[in-house]
């Protein structure tokens, strides 16, 4: 593939048969500096790569002219502020909200934001007395750092916190003494905020994986990671590798991929994973007495065309989740030292639900079974391999370990799309479920499902496949076109958008919206084929189921084009990118969040080298192909009619950077004909997402306005002058 530059300047490209007209908005002025790409003999022009360069002043400034110009219009529209402060009212009504806890001794230790509060802290609860204490509030450390995860040492004594700051993902982790609640004089940092920490047995050192960077502008900033050890106490620059590219080419780690080390539940073994966006990745193992070795002797026992996505251990024996041969997933079991996955014994077959993934207690093991609305959970005796159902109340319902090297005791959570997460406790040993009474909250909420109804169905797509759909509406809707409506998707990574209540789209509902959840292709309600069938070559599945359940929801009434809002996040930018690149007609408004628009650049940028297994690669022809199919940028047409579009982007992203979704904006606001808003909502707190609330509901409650106000909502509407 070459690169050709062709113009560094205004390009002013000629009407279309005298269609095009110019936009009705006083956009700042974004100039056209052509640069030609030809891949592989297909020629493609990019007017914005001049938008890529964000440490330029020029950028810089671009950027901050944009988001002035989006608030100057946003902040027009009436009620605005009332979609704020409702957000803020349901979150009191839901009450504290609570992460996953951890268990050490009587003691319970979990993240909780305070109803009334925009971050969570770290607290402590004693189950004999019930009483609660803070642990540590991270505003105490750094101003407006967020505390993105910990985990705490067997003894109880140490607690590692992970920190970032404005919605970024670039993290620095520090311990603290649990006894004195002060910090340790330990810096270890960077670590990017998904990746796995925890203690050694001694509760001596901890394990981690190392960025190579803290800069998030660097094209290194995911790339030759190290899986590390450090010891409390010592400098972090003499912390012992334990697995990376350079130091261990036997294992064939990719620049991209990343090295996590974790313990056996036991602490018998010390496993090796590498990671990508692909599940099934290649694991190693090694005895825990190794982990001091000056280099240790890893030993596969997955490879990646094991199609495994799980593995964990019961003491010699490996129980592992498969799709090989099994779409919908099968969970085995085999030998640890001898693992022969072709002859395992099936523990649970496949069925015409979907597995979606295992976790493990002391003595037991267990599955979530999924038919891609509902999820119940099953347990298994590792030593007998009996199964029984967890007799939980109907929903989607998900359960975490509280301390899988001592007990079997688990927190279950139940959702469904209209009540909040209910937190319940269980044990396999007596088989009893019971509310907990200490970390479910709600208060004076709503009873939703009074007002309104749920329906899943499954409707055509283009080549006859059914696709599920998610309906929630007004028990009083009038089925004739004049509700606006709301429709989202996803559809990467074999990830399922499963019921659950957001108390963002509840506050859409009390405005008469109809919420539509399309379950399209690429996503995993249906297995790893409905993964496939949305990747690389099969990708406009992905967007043409979306335009199919948007056709639905218009054919039977529910909305029309006028009143249709389409929405997609992160990867879900390739779904609403290309679906109103496809069909402008069918959307009125069209919400792009964090997301991937622009698919032939994504490679360059620093995560983009992990997206090569779910989208392609430049260096390959074949995968050139869809990836030009997958970008809608470049299918953005001068003259051609367009919705309104938000655009929304986080200058503290990583992920998706910012150029990406702004050039999407920036053509749109150049090339479309409609005289309809294109807003590119530039946040400089945020990131790919935050765990700040305030942020997060000022930032949608803008994004709202702004799209009810587009759909011809009428409290929207501003004032005329």
């Amino acid at each position: 593939m070459k690169n050709t530059f062709i113009q560094y300047g205004l390009v002013f490209a000629a009407l279309l048969s005298g269609q095009w007209v110019p936009a009705q908005y006083n956009y700042p002025e974004t100039p056209e500096k052509a640069v030609m790409d030809d891949y592989f003999g297909t020629k493609i022009t990019d007017n914005y790569r001049w938008l890529e360069d964000l440490k330029n002043p020029e950028v810089q400034a671009w950027f901050k002219a944009q988001s002035d110009f989006s608030h100057d219009v946003i902040n027009k529209i009436p009620h605005r502020e009332d979609l704020f402060k409702r957000m803020k009212q349901v979150q009191e009504m839901v009450g504290d909200t609570y992460g996953d806890a951890i268990q050490r001794g009587n003691l319970y230790f979990y993240k909780k934001t305070k109803k009334e509060e925009k971050l969570s802290k770290l607290y402590s609860r004693n189950m004999d007395s019930g009483k609660e204490t803070l642990i540590f509030d991270p505003e105490t450390y750094k101003k407006g750092t967020q505390l993105t995860n910990f985990t705490v040492d067997q003894k109880g004594q140490k607690a590692a916190l992970l920190f970032s700051k404005a919605g970024g993902e670039i993290c620095e982790l520090r311990i603290l003494d649990l006894t004195t609640k002060k910090l340790l004089d330990d810096v270890i940092s960077p670590l990017w905020s998904e990746f796995n920490f925890e203690f050694t047995p001694d509760s001596q050192a901890i394990i981690y994986t190392k960025m190579s960077t803290a800069d998030p502008d660097s094209d290194q900033l995911l790339k030759e990671m190290k899986a590390m050890l450090h010891q409390i106490g010592t400098p972090a620059d003499k912390d012992h590798i334990l697995a990376s590219r350079e130091q261990y080419p036997e294992l064939g780690i990719l620049t991209e991929q990343f090295p996590e080390v974790y313990l056996s539940d036991d602490y018998r073994y010390i496993f090796l994973g590498i990671g990508s966006v692909k599940s099934e990745r290649p694991v190693f193992y090694a005895p825990l007495s190794a982990i001091h070795d000056k280099k240790i002797k890893w030993k596969q026992i997955v490879k990646p065309s094991d199609d495994i996505t799980q593995v964990i251990i019961h003491g010699d024996k490996l129980f592992f989740l498969t799709h090989k041969g099994a779409p919908n997933y099968k969970i085995g079991v085999t030998d640890v030292l001898n693992p022969d996955f072709e002859n395992a014994k099936i523990v649970v077959p496949e069925s015409n639900d979907v597995i979606t993934a295992i976790h493990s207690s002391k003595n037991y093991l267990f599955y979530s079974l999924s038919n891609g609305i509902t999820q119940d959970k099953y347990q298994i005796d590792a030593g007998t391999l009996d199964i029984k159902k967890v007799p939980l109340p109907a929903g989607v319902n998900t359960s975490s370990p509280l301390n899988p090297h001592e007990n079997d005791n688990l927190q279950c959570y139940n959702n469904n799309w209209l009540s909040p997460n209910t937190i319940y406790d269980y044990n396999p040993a007596n088989g009893a479920v019971t509310k907990n009474k200490y970390f479910n909250t709600a208060k004076g909420y709503p009873d939703y499902e009074k007002l309104y109804d749920v329906k899943e169905i499954e409707i055509k797509s283009h080549d006859g496949t059914m696709v599920p759909l998610s309906i929630i509406h007004p028990k009083n809707i009038r089925m004739d076109g004049s509700t606006p409506a709301y429709i989202t998707g996803y559809g990467g990574y074999g990830i399922s958008y499963t019921p659950r209540f957001s108390n963002r789209l509840s506050v859409l509902l009390e405005q008469g919206v109809v919420i539509a959840i399309a379950h399209v292709r690429g996503g995993g309600e249906k297995g790893e084929n409905w993964h496939k069938a949305g990747m690389k070559s099969t990708k406009p599945n992905t967007w043409k189921d979306f335009i199919a359940c948007a056709e639905y929801l218009v054919a039977q009434k529910y909305t029309s084009p006028s009143k249709l809002i389409g929405n997609g996040v992160s990867m879900g930018g390739v779904l609403i990118g290309r679906a109103i690149t496809e069909r402008p007609d069918l959307f009125a408004v069209a919400i792009a969040e964090v997301g991937m628009t622009n698919a032939l650049r994504s490679e360059i940028t620093a995560n983009g080298p992990n997206q090569i297994p779910e989208i392609g690669t430049l260096q390959n022809k074949e995968d050139v192909r869809y990836l030009i199919e997958m970008d809608a940028q470049s299918k953005v047409k001068k003259g051609v009619k367009y919705p309104a579009v938000i655009v929304r982007t986080g200058m503290n992203d990583s992920r998706i950077v910012p150029w990406e979704p702004a050039k999407f904006a920036a053509v749109l606001q150049n090339d479309s004909a409609s005289g309809k808003p294109v807003l590119l909502y530039v946040n400089y707190e945020n990131g790919h997402f935050t765990s700040d609330l305030d942020v997060v509901f000022r930032e949608y409650a803008d994004i709202y306005a702004f799209a009810l106000w587009q759909a011809g909502h009428p409290k929207f509407q501003p004032v005329k002058n």
